[in-house]
């Protein structure tokens, strides 16, 4: 090959893009290029399995009913594998590591139906939330303080899931909602000091694990903190995590703690160009920013939501892009991470993903070149589609690479 063939490198920009060649970057779709949905179509029963037996857990069937769908309730499963989810209450943490540290968010307590701006004035999709640190035996007093008020003051009334009194300052006519404090992001990574909490969770199915060889992410070589680590959540009532998809589009697992309950809401990964145009009409950014939809505005728009709720032990399965919010009902722990299935779908979406994020001045989390070139040296590949679009990634760096040798030798002689 010589630099005559490629009409000279360095004349022009050199192109980034591992996508095939020809391919334009990916644009969102918006909602005029998607199906017309009817009223029963925008607000979908959810996607629920109930696992009866080990043998329906590991059963081929449920990971591909669960790869269908764009979230999946599971119920069941924690008990059929033998797990024992006390390893990952409050109790349990502040026993093994007390002063282990965990992200605190500070949020106002408000019902899902709602999202107020910070004065209080009116509802936004801006979602406030200031950030700060502490260790876990500092936040399970606060938890435990937030318990023993609640008991006090609703006495034989108290309930794990509370219900919210909405309030309003009858001088000012303004709505009164306190302040909360969120425990996210608390990071059990550290095989040794979290020994027993990671290898519990050795017991569910390969396709769920948060290390496995059909876990693409298991390949990438290194930790992606709450990636391919777990991460821990502690809440009380009301704690909220905002609207979101998955770093470059990877499916999610969660399982609830408990002993309360928490909120969920998922849009289809296919309209998450329609809910970004409603991110810019509302002022927010969708990839950086912090954003709570309004339920009316999504049916306005004609985009579907899921909605449910998460009882303790149930794990919810968050499909490849499905964009979701998560509100606690009531007092409880979660631990989630994220997996990779090896499927052609799963791959291209966050390829695509991580081509988007270019174009959006955004860093990817995942490496995903880097990441592609391990599976191809880690994995034998059956899928046919899948085989091609990383042989296809793979061709796109190599070529890249060759291009900007001769862009630089080429410098060298000017």
């Amino acid at each position: 090959m010589c630099s005559s063939d490629l009409h000279r490198p360095g004349t022009g920009p050199l192109s980034t893009s591992v996508l095939g060649e020809g391919e334009p970057s990916p644009i969102p779709k918006i909602r005029a290029q998607l199906p017309k949905l009817s009223a029963s179509q925008l607000l979908p029963s959810t996607p629920c399995v109930q696992v009866k037996n080990k043998q329906e857990a590991f059963s081929p069937q449920l990971l591909e009913w669960c790869l269908q769908r764009p979230i999946t309730v599971i119920r069941g499963l924690a008990q059929v594998c033998d797990m024992d989810l006390s390893l990952y209450t409050t109790k349990s943490l502040v026993e093994s590591h007390p002063n282990h540290p965990l992200e605190i968010r500070t949020q106002l307590e408000q019902s899902s139906e709602e999202n107020w701006d910070p004065a209080l004035h009116q509802q936004v999709w801006y979602c406030t939330s200031s950030r700060s640190h502490t260790t876990i035996s500092k936040y399970a007093e606060y938890l435990s303080t937030s318990l023993k008020e609640a008991k006090d003051k609703l006495g034989d009334d108290f309930s794990v899931n509370p219900k919210l009194e909405l309030k309003t300052d009858p001088e000012s006519g303004l709505p009164l909602r306190k302040t909360i404090k969120f425990g996210t992001n608390c990071d059990l990574s550290d095989e040794k000091k979290w020994k027993p909490q990671i290898q519990e969770l050795m017991k569910l199915p390969c396709w769920l694990r948060v290390v496995s060889a059909g876990n693409m992410l298991s390949h990438i070589g290194h930790q992606i903190l709450g990636m391919n680590t777990i991460q821990l959540y502690m809440k009380v009532p009301r704690s909220r995590t905002p609207g979101h998809q998955e770093n470059n589009n990877f499916a999610a697992v969660n399982i609830n703690i408990g002993p309360g309950d928490s909120e969920w809401f998922g849009v289809p990964d296919e309209y998450w160009g329609p809910l970004q145009e409603l991110c810019v009409k509302n002022n927010v950014d969708y990839l950086h920013g912090s954003w709570w939809p309004k339920m009316e505005d999504l049916l306005e728009a004609e985009i579907p939501c899921y909605r449910f709720m998460q009882r303790p032990g149930e794990l919810v399965w968050v499909n490849t892009g499905c964009v979701h919010w998560v509100q606690a009902s009531g007092w409880c722990n979660n631990v989630a991470w994220n997996t990779g299935p090896l499927t052609y779908r799963q791959f291209t979406a966050a390829i695509h993903r991580y081509e988007w994020n270019k174009t959006q001045r955004y860093q990817s989390i995942v490496a995903m070149v880097f990441l592609t070139w391990n599976m191809a040296r880690n994995i034998r590949v059956t899928d046919t589609n899948l085989y091609n679009a990383m042989k296809r990634t793979m061709l796109q760096s190599i070529k890249q690479t060759v291009l900007m040798q001769m862009f630089e030798i080429g410098r060298a002689h000017v």
